[in-house]
């Protein structure tokens, strides 16, 4: 299967699941937990099927490695920067995606 199809799917079935997640109830604290949990398995599936990130496709995925190299370096902040300046995201997304780096 086309890993861009799966990967599509793979989103498809996170959103179904939130859906279902919130028509259960639950408070605002568990579902970002479980939305939290369910976007580090996406991007371990996105990462394992080789599709880019979006917003870091192209020329910026080889900067992604600067990302990388900055937060497994310990400098947490550059590499929050260096993220939002890639992607234009908001800082909270940027800070997230910073933790996710192993």
């Amino acid at each position: 299967m086309d890993p861009t199809l799966t990967a599509v799917l793979v989103g498809v079935a996170v959103l179904v699941l939130l859906l279902a997640v919130a028509g259960r109830g639950g408070s605002t604290k568990q579902l970002e937990r479980r939305l939290d949990r369910l976007e580090r398995k996406l991007d371990v599936l996105m990462q394992h099927l080789d599709v880019p990130q979006p917003g870091l496709a192209g020329p910026d995925l080889a900067v992604d490695q600067d990302v990388v190299a900055l937060a497994r370096a310990g400098r947490k902040i550059e590499a929050i920067k260096r993220y939002r300046e890639l992607t234009g995201v908001g800082l909270k997304e940027a800070k997230d995606a910073v933790e996710r780096i192993h």
